[in-house]
C-alpha cells in the first residue's frame, strides 16, 4: 500500500466530522507508543514548554544515573538509548530552544557521568556530534538567547 501525501491527508481530514476525527486519532494512538506519546505532548504538555523541558531533563538525569559503567560496551549502548530518547523528545517539541537545552543537558550529564567516553572513538565522536548539533540549533536563535546558551555550552569541556 502506498501512503498518501500530506496534502491529500489534510484534505481528507477537513472533510471529516469531529466524532470521526476523534475515532481516527484514537485508532492511530493504538498502533504505536510513539504516536501516543506525541499526542500526549500535543494535548497536555505543549502549552507549558518550561515544564516539559524540566521533566525531560529529569528523565535524562535519571537515565544517566542508571547507566552500567562497569563495561564501556554497556555504557555505550545505554548512552545511545538515552540519546534516542532525547532526540525523540526534541522531535515532539520541534523548537530550537528545547533542542539546545536538552542537548546541552545531555552533553553535561555525559561529561559528569564518570563514563570514560573519551577512550572510545565512537562515543567521543557521538559527544562531539551532539555539541555541533547544539551549536547549529543555537545559531538560529535570537542574539540574547544565543549568548545565554553559548555560555552554558562553553562550560562543557570538549577535549
Amino acid at each position: 500500500m502506498k501512503a498518501a501525501g500530506s496534502s491529500e491527508i489534510k484534505g481528507a481530514l477537513k472533510n471529516l466530522s469531529s466524532p470521526e476525527l476523534i475515532d481516527l486519532c484514537l485508532r492511530l494512538v493504538r498502533f504505536k507508543k510513539e504516536n501516543k506519546e506525541l499526542l500526549t505532548y500535543l494535548l497536555f504538555e505543549s502549552e507549558n514548554i518550561e515544564s516539559f523541558i524540566q521533566v525531560s531533563k529529569e528523565e535524562i538525569t535519571s537515565s544517566f544515573a542508571a547507566v552500567n559503567t562497569t563495561n564501556l560496551y554497556f555504557a555505550k549502548k545505554s548512552v545511545r538509548r538515552i540519546l534516542r530518547e532525547t532526540n525523540k523528545l526534541i522531535r515532539y517539541a520541534s523548537e530550537k530552544q528545547v533542542e539546545a537545552e536538552l542537548l546541552i543537558h545531555f552533553c553535561s550529564e555525559l561529561n559528569s557521568s564518570g563514563i570514560p567516553f573519551r577512550k572510545s572513538p565512537a562515543m567521543f565522536k557521538l559527544f562531539l556530534a551532539q555539541l555541533k548539533k547544539t551549536r547549529t540549533a543555537i545559531e538560529t536563535m535570537h542574539e540574547d538567547l544565543q549568548y545565554d546558551y553559548l555560555r552554558q555550552l562553553e562550560k562543557i569541556p570538549d577535549n
